[in-house]
């Protein structure tokens, strides 16, 4: 009975404790690119002002007056709003039909989107850059970027909705047919309505990989369609980083989203465990 009775004491202090230092270890480097902010270009690369320096203002002010963040902040928040639509609006019937009308090959076709993800980026960035330029004549613009948010993230879409549908009884969809009701109404008046707290967690996690997504809102845009990633991007020289800019811009970039995930963190932890214990 000791035993157990120490044992229970040391789990209830272990693992609080534990729990702290895992929150701590990933918050920390959000907490140095907000401190770093504040400081200028040259404080921000010298020892001694590591940790007492005085702070500043002008890297956010230079940020607005002369980088046109507003700008970049716009389209990242049109791409990611639109790829997230387009990509709901696709992902609903898809997963409708896969729940409840499932064939041999749903599953088969479940894992091959989910294997397109596997795909290096790196390796479709050549075609892509060469149709687009030569060809389809869209590069840096915004009906390319959000195309191309939509189809990544397309298959993580109808997975969770997949997930979130199927545990939705059959029975009540069949009851809505013996009452008159079609597809699109069974979809609009039934299946979306139960499935709503799902069909939102999907929607967010969405918005958040549109918007933090750089490899080809970097590669595929120059100005006109550029996202907060290719203005963090652009603080780059050659003669290095400039650390103080570079870390303002990148709160700037993080902060919108980082709150929005803050305030919607049941909706995501719900809509990434659902369906994971039957």
């Amino acid at each position: 009975m000791a035993v157990v009775t120490e044992t229970t004491k040391f789990g209830k202090i272990f693992w609080p404790v534990l729990a702290w230092i895992v929150a701590l270890t990933f918050f920390f480097p959000i907490f140095w690119m907000v401190f770093t902010s504040f400081k200028t270009d040259a404080d921000s690369v010298k020892p001694e002002y590591l940790f007492v320096f005085k702070p500043t203002l002008e890297n956010y002010i230079n940020m607005t007056d002369n980088y046109d963040y507003w700008r970049f902040a716009l389209n990242s928040l049109i791409t990611a709003s639109f790829a997230t639509t387009f990509a709901l609006f696709v992902g609903v019937p898809c997963a409708y039909v896969m729940a409840f009308n499932p064939t041999r090959r749903t599953k088969d076709i479940l894992l091959w989107m989910l294997s397109t993800k596997m795909l290096p980026a790196a390796a479709v960035l050549y075609p892509m850059t060469f149709l687009t330029k030569n060809f389809l004549n869209i590069f840096d613009t915004h009906f390319l970027i959000i195309l191309v948010l939509c189809l990544i993230n397309l298959p993580i879409v109808i997975w969770m909705l997949f997930t979130y549908f199927k545990e939705i009884p059959k029975e009540i969809l069949e009851a809505g047919k013996m009452d008159g009701a079609n597809t699109w109404g069974e979809i609009k008046d039934i299946l979306l309505p139960l499935a709503w707290g799902g069909l939102a967690s999907t929607a967010l996690l969405c918005f958040i990989f549109c918007w933090n997504e750089a490899y080809w809102t970097v590669r595929l845009t120059t100005t006109d369609a550029a996202t907060l990633s290719k203005l963090i991007e652009g603080n780059r020289a050659p003669e290095g980083l400039f650390f103080g800019r570079l870390s303002a811009v990148s709160t700037a970039a993080v902060g919108p989203i980082v709150v929005l995930g803050w305030f919607c963190q049941k909706q995501l932890v719900q809509g990434l465990t659902f369906g994971a214990v039957k």
